[in-house]
């Protein structure tokens, strides 16, 4: 097989999808892989790092898809990408269809085969290639929340951890899964005050046995949510239902309960968001202020730490890049029942329920996942 690693053209955007050990491990097995000009260098990672792997270094995009039988990458297919796409091709990334219909009909009408990083599960109901960009993401939040509060930033002027006689900051975390739990541990080491909610008792029990007692676990409903935004000076949406769209679980008129100042930190952007006043954000413009509450609505958090997240995200990849490569995706998915859940889209079909229902299309159950 011929697999192909284009440069990452999202804004403020740092990742690359396949290591140079990737390539030598591909090239080990038989296939050839072909690498874009300066496709690592937001990592660290030079053409040279590439070539010495037994990698072919293009000059272009457009000659990576062409050539190619599967493109891996970090996000999404952008605009400017849909064009290259072709019928049989696989491409393995995030996708995060739910949130973006246009994506989605594009995609279908490419015919390409889309394999989604944040659906594959694994035989224990897990999603092993969402899990390391969920705990940097979750890592960043409350690094991101910390900064945002500054006055000069429009925050409240809150330190998290506060001083000796000054109370420190209230933190309320939405979901106690990956990003929660990363989130919760960090300001619980920054000193914060921190609710973390979650509506899975069993996951609220393990929380409760290993989270520092700074870190209250609470069943979340609607008026346990609105009693603490009264009190939070930051907001973390960690929310995921795997493939599907972000619940929502904070409207408008919800922020008149949050003080001036205070910051949210909408990490279910990528799925769509679940505050009412969410809108994707950038690195380089990553806050909007509604109603006096300041929004940070990134929708590739890991992407400004790109070394860490590279190194993180490949580290997960690359086998079930090697899985694919080695079968082919028909069979993959037809053996390998985690690859069966990641294929979304193939040959104009949706395979994914969530994505379906989200947007009334029609669900074709390919593989039996």
């Amino acid at each position: 097989m011929i697999v192909g690693v284009p440069k990452e053209i999202k804004r403020d955007e740092y990742r690359v999808a396949l290591l140079p050990v990737g390539a030598e491990e591909l090239v080990r097995a038989g296939h050839r892989v072909l690498v874009e000009q300066g496709a690592g260098l937001g990592s660290g990672l030079t053409d040279q790092h590439y070539a010495k792997a037994g990698a072919e270094v293009v000059s272009t995009a457009a000659e990576v898809f062409a050539a190619t039988d599967m493109i891996v990458k970090v996000k999404e297919p952008l605009e400017a990408e849909w064009p290259l796409l072709r019928r049989g091709q696989t491409l393995f990334t995030y996708f995060h269809f739910a949130a973006d219909r246009r994506l989605t009909e594009a995609v279908l009408a490419s015919g390409a085969t889309a394999v989604a990083y944040e659906t594959l599960r694994d035989d224990q109901g897990r999603l092993p290639l969402l899990t390391p960009m969920s705990e940097v993401a979750g890592r960043m939040s409350i690094q991101e929340g910390a900064k945002y509060l500054e006055r000069p930033q429009m925050g409240r002027g809150i330190l998290l951890g506060g001083v000796p006689g000054v109370a420190p900051a209230h933190i309320t975390i939405l979901g106690g899964g990956i990003v929660g739990a990363n989130a919760a541990k960090v300001a619980a080491g920054f000193g914060a005050d921190i609710g973390l909610l979650d509506i899975n008792m069993d996951r609220l029990r393990y929380l409760d046995d290993i989270m520092p007692a700074n870190v209250d676990v609470l069943f979340s409903d609607r008026h346990i949510v609105r009693e603490q935004l009264e009190r939070a000076d930051l907001v973390i949406g960690a929310v995921l239902i795997p493939g599907a769209k972000a619940p929502r679980l904070i409207e408008r008129d919800d922020l008149k309960l949050m003080k001036p100042g205070s910051v949210i930190i909408d990490v279910a952007i990528d799925q769509g968001g679940c505050v009412a006043t969410s809108r994707p954000t950038t690195h380089s413009e990553p806050t909007f202020i509604v109603d006096e509450v300041v929004h940070y609505c990134v929708t590739n958090m890991p992407g400004a730490v790109g070394r860490t997240s590279t190194y993180a995200l490949c580290n997960v990849t690359l086998p079930w890049v090697l899985a694919i490569a080695a079968r082919g995706i028909e069979r993959a998915a037809t053996e390998l029942k985690p690859v069966a859940h990641a294929v979304n889209i193939i040959g104009g079909e949706v395979t994914n329920a969530a994505v379906a229902r989200t947007f009334d299309l029609p669900y074709v159950n390919r593989f039996g996942a």
